[in-house]
């Protein structure tokens, strides 16, 4: 009965938060040393698995290309460690001695975690890392279509965690989720945090359960080809990232924006590359097949070939195509090419210059996309700080693949497959998360200047005046201690007490 399933969901969940508990109190007092061993050994054991792990998620959710998920694992699993590791997160973590401040790192405590579908394992090894590296505990909330190869993901880091000193129940997940026990462990009086990834619904939840939060928005990312690209290679770029796992990344490109000039030489690159430019006809008959009820995007495209989508709006292409293509002109929520497709589909803008072209990828970001990810292909570097100041992004791309770029798989970011969106899409940061995210930092601070506090009734504060104020006690003082020199002259070294009793004298005469 299904009543039954989700009680014994609830019950699973409730026993995970308890074991989390408990276990992060013991790891809270871990040295820097034990929790640098432990991560790695879980970062290793993860590389390991990436491509059984990529072939698993294949296989449960019918969505990507497991040699894709493979790298993806693999950017999750090494690159995550290789960009955490040297991070300090027990103890004094930095010191400021002239400011005399000293910052030392807590951990949050137990993290809930929700996974999405469409990068179900990446997204389990990437939160288990950096969880564990800030000394936190973490529950997995699988999506319930990818709930296995998730429940593997973290089954894998647990395992290789606890062999290398971490106490059992570290990593914990809900073998078999609904959404009353998704729901039920991020209101969870034990959970400190929500690290949730997925559908713009789940996340807006997240932010509604009364705690801490990070959530992230959609992508709908465009991508810009301005009039100086170098156009063959940016179109390879373009279509290398658009197909990488069937365009289930969410900085994967969206919207192609190209310039006039060079908008004949774009085409003709696309489908060099195997890209199908759909004629007036066959754009109807995929726009149904992308939006069905306009506004809403087709689950059942999401991660499939560009042939399968085809073949579903019955539509004959070549084996080997490698995206569709279609030329746009509109924008909107009614337009089913101008809103994130997460597929192998691309519209086709043209634009006259740089300014119209910002102006476009603004109204594409408006849709769901805002703060995510502007990609951009020029070889002006004015043109590409300009759009960086202009637009309401977090990740502007420049000449590299943007589903690859964004996770730092390409770019100097950190690599990360969480990615925020600042209060441009509603989120609290705009950083690419990871393990210093989920930890805070307390801070000593010593006092560096004196104040002078008034007394009530003297009328009021003047800080300026009370600056010189003090600023004439020091001249003061000066004096004192230059007229005390004058009187010892040059004799030698005398003791401390005769000079003490000699400057009060001195300050008791001014």
């Amino acid at each position: 009965m299904q009543l039954d399933k989700d009680l014994q969901s609830l019950q699973a969940m409730r026993h995970a938060v308890r074991r989390a508990k408990e276990a992060q109190q013991e790891f809270k007092g871990y040295s820097q040393e034990q929790v640098d061993r432990i991560v790695k050994a879980m970062a290793d054991a993860a590389y390991e698995q990436a491509h059984q792990l990529a072939r698993f998620a294949v296989e449960e959710t019918g969505l990507g290309i497991v040699e894709h998920k493979t790298i993806k694992n693999q950017v999750g699993s090494k690159d995550v460690y290789e960009s955490i590791a040297g991070v300090k997160t027990v103890g004094i973590v930095r010191e400021l001695p002239e400011e005399k401040v000293v910052e030392i790192a807590s951990p949050f405590g137990v993290i809930a975690g929700i996974v999405p579908v469409t990068n179900p394992t990446s997204t389990a090894i990437f939160k288990s890392l950096i969880a564990l590296k800030a000394r936190n505990a973490i529950v997995f909330s699988p999506h319930p279509s990818a709930a296995r190869c998730t429940v593997e993901a973290a089954r894998i880091c647990q395992q290789a965690a606890v062999a290398a000193g971490a106490p059992e129940g570290i990593i914990g997940w809900i073998e078999e989720p609904t959404m009353d026990a998704t729901e039920g462990l991020m209101k969870h009086r034990d959970v400190n945090l929500i690290l949730s990834t997925g559908g713009s619904g789940l996340v807006r939840a997240a932010y509604s359960f009364g705690k801490p939060a990070y959530g992230v928005g959609p992508g709908n990312v465009p991508v810009y080809i301005e009039k100086t690209a170098n156009v063959a290679q940016a179109v390879r770029r373009i279509i290398d990232s658009k197909t990488f796992d069937n365009g289930t990344i969410c900085a994967s490109e969206q919207a192609v924006i190209a310039d006039r000039n060079i908008r004949e030489q774009a085409l003709r690159a696309f489908r060099n590359n195997g890209a199908y430019i759909l004629s007036e006809e066959e754009k109807k008959k995929v726009e149904d097949v992308i939006s069905p009820v306009r506004g809403k995007l087709n689950s059942a495209i999401v991660g499939k070939k560009a042939a399968v989508i085809a073949e579903m709006a019955g539509i004959r292409v070549p084996k080997e195509t490698t995206l569709l293509l279609a030329e746009e002109t509109e924008v909107g929520k009614n337009i089913p090419f101008s809103i994130e497709k997460l597929s192998p589909i691309l519209a086709f803008y043209t634009v006259n210059g740089w300014q119209e072209g910002s102006d476009l990828c603004e109204r594409l970001l408006a849709l769901g996309g805002r703060g995510h990810t502007l990609s951009l292909h020029t070889e002006d570097t004015e043109v590409a700080r300009t759009l960086a100041l202009r637009l309401p992004v977090s990740r502007i791309l420049v000449n590299t693949p943007s589903a690859l770029g964004a996770v730092g798989a390409t770019t100097g970011l950190a690599a990360s497959l969480t990615l925020g969106c600042g209060t441009f899409g509603g989120n609290i940061t705009s950083d690419n998360l990871t393990a210093h995210h989920l930890m805070n930092l307390k801070r000593l601070a010593y006092g560096t200047k004196d104040i002078a506090v008034p007394k009530p009734g003297s009328g009021v504060p003047d800080r300026g005046q009370a600056k010189l104020q003090m600023k004439g006690e020091e001249e003061q003082i000066e004096q004192a201690v230059a007229q005390v020199l004058a009187k010892i002259g040059p004799v030698g070294k005398i003791d401390k007490q005769t000079v003490a009793t000699l400057v009060d004298k001195v300050l008791a005469q001014l």
